[in-house]
């Protein structure tokens, strides 16, 4: 799958994956930030981080405007130098629970929303810009998987490099993270918690025994752990910071490979030439491709309500339901290292049994071997115990899965295309809604009887961090049927003078299901886990029934003509390229 395909992809997509490290790092830690420094209750920071995930994937549609008119590359480059002063903002390490402190963190977020317009969107289009080029044309699907792969290698160490700046920022002032501990901090600060409450009794348990100079003041340990939590997630911001520097880098130094997603060289000058697409559709073409890809919109919207509840109640679930330990195979899962030697193993088994020449062959097993040793020697020789889970390492599953999976999907797919059996992309999407809604079934189950979630620290029944494990690989099965196939599907459909406004419209259908998000979270302390899960059931179920029963005039309106061609006209020419 990576054989004959353009150096540009790969240039653009290790770019997006060191933004995405940055993004995902601060996104795995944003809510359990928003209630550490503010002390704000689950709806209202729920409410605060859907608005936010609302505007990042707003933002593409002005993103795309802005580059239509402007300059695609340059587009970019202006939205990595944003984000990067919008996580410098965020790592500012103010005064807790200040309002000017406040005003400074939602400055931040606006400038990570606005860079993240300008740079997201506009990076995919120039992505199928390079599948313009007829010697390429039937690559697109496989590209935009790698494409989608590589953001989850940068969001798959995000989770673990957050934990381990807490645990160091915890670690300087001599404490350990436990996931009770932050809330009822938060209680003694306000005081709400009574000194006789079974709350206070955990509190002072925990400071006996890992803070005892704290023992005769409480307030004062509360305040000193909720400052020292603040403090290691100001260090994440930072971290996220160095990685837009990366992301910058590589995109400029590797700008030669990507040069024909938007010109081409005029042979026999040192001029340029604009690659145009002619459009060949017809106005009735056009208006079909519009509403069948606003249709499909819709059903995004419900998608990513769901999906996204990774950083917003499952985030919650494993801080209020889930064991902060484990041990077996399941330790495993928690190394991120190890889960990058599981990845790094599949790959080497693909290339194995894809192998052309002998050389290759035993290269690809001599690397599966070393893997597999690897992973026995995390298993024999690690821990037998992980302890002191935070609630924002689950999040590394999804990305994990993404990487790991990808071969899978993309063999599966090519295997369907030539048996001319693979499902359009509409139908595609109808899938992973059915799928997302297996996803939240099995943890629907899992959360019977465990009532409502309780506002600070932990419920008194927890369950194994399986069912979030678990809970993660049928969300990314769904989002492996959805997510890259949508994008694909985006900027093969969309009528070619429409092209960034139609991507925009897709990180907008996006925004407007993030904004969604908080519709959990306002239920979260309301009703019971399990119904909280059931509702989620429901929305994916009546997408996926209303994506069906619109399939065949949506398959219709989306092969209805040819591809755009590409032709390189001697005139508009330049004088800078890049």
């Amino acid at each position: 799958m990576f054989k004959n395909q353009p150096k540009g992809l790969y240039v653009l997509a290790l770019s997006n994956t060191g933004e995405r490290f940055g993004y995902y790092t601060m996104l795995a830690i944003l809510l359990l930030f928003l209630q550490a420094k503010f002390a704000f209750s689950t709806a209202t920071a729920g409410f605060i981080y859907s608005t936010f995930l609302a505007l990042v994937y707003f933002m593409p549609m002005l993103g795309g405007v802005v580059a239509d008119k402007w300059d695609f590359k340059k587009t970019v480059t202006l939205g990595i130098v944003v984000m990067f002063l919008g996580y410098l903002v965020m790592a500012i390490p103010t005064p807790r629970m200040e309002t000017s402190s406040m005003v400074i963190m939602f400055a931040a977020l606006l400038l990570i929303s606005l860079g993240t317009g300008l740079f997201k969107g506009n990076l995919q289009v120039m992505v199928g810009d390079l599948y313009n080029d007829p010697r390429y044309a039937d690559k697109r699907d496989i590209a935009f998987s790698l494409f989608y792969m590589a953001i989850n290698i940068g969001a798959m160490f995000a989770p673990s490099v957050t934990q381990g700046l807490c645990s160091y920022a915890l670690s300087q002032d001599g404490f350990i993270y436990d996931a009770a501990i932050p809330g009822l901090c938060t209680q003694v600060i306000s005081g709400d918690l009574t000194p006789l409450s079974e709350g206070m009794t955990t509190l002072v348990n925990f400071i006996q025994l890992h803070a005892p100079q704290y023992l005769d003041n409480i307030q004062g340990f509360a305040t000193e752990y909720m400052n020292t939590i603040s403090t290691g997630y100001s260090y994440a911001f930072m971290v996220a910071c160095g990685s837009m520097v990366v992301s910058f880098l590589i995109y400029k130094l590797g700008a030669r490979t990507y040069s024909t997603a938007a010109v081409k060289a005029d042979k026999g000058t040192d001029k340029k030439v604009k690659a145009e697409v002619k459009d060949t559709l017809t106005p009735a073409q056009t208006k079909s491709r519009i509403v069948a890809l606003l249709l499909v919109f819709a059903v995004v919207i419900f998608f990513w309500m769901v999906f996204h509840q990774n950083g917003m109640t499952l985030t919650k679930f494993a801080e209020a339901f889930t064991e902060p330990s484990t041990g077996s195979w399941t330790r495993i899962g928690f190394n991120v290292w190890a889960l990058a030697v599981i990845a790094a193993a599949v790959y080497a088994a693909f290339s194995f049994f894809q192998s052309k020449t002998a050389k290759s062959r035993v290269f690809s097993g001599i690397v599966l071997l070393a893997c597999i040793a690897g992973i026995a020697c995390f298993y024999i020789f690690g821990p037998t115990e992980v302890s002191g889970l935070q609630p924002q390492i689950y999040q590394q599953f999804n990305p994990f899965y993404v990487v790991a999976l990808t071969p899978f999907s993309v063999a599966l797919f090519a295997w369907l295309g030539k048996k001319k059996k693979e499902p359009s992309a509409p139908r595609k999407i109808g899938y992973g809604m059915i799928v997302a809604a297996i996803a939240f079934g099995f943890i629907c189950l899992a959360s019977l009887g465990l009532g409502i979630a309780p506002e600070k620290g932990q419920a008194s029944h927890l369950v194994s961090p399986n069912v979030l494990i678990v809970t993660y690989l049928f969300l990314t099965f769904a989002e492996l049927l959805l997510s890259p196939m949508g994008i694909s599907f985006v900027s093969k459909v969309a009528p070619p003078k429409y092209k960034g406004l139609m991507m925009g419209c897709w990180f907008g259908a996006t925004a407007i299901g993030n904004y969604l998000v908080v519709i959990p979270a306002l239920l979260w302390n309301e009703i019971s886990v399990a119904t909280i899960w059931a509702i989620l059931i429901a929305v994916c179920l009546l997408s996926a029934a209303f994506i069906f029963s619109m399939m065949k005039k949506l398959e219709a309106a989306t092969s209805d003509s040819p591809a755009p061609e590409v032709k390189d006209p001697i005139e508009n020419i330049e004088d800078d390229a890049i």
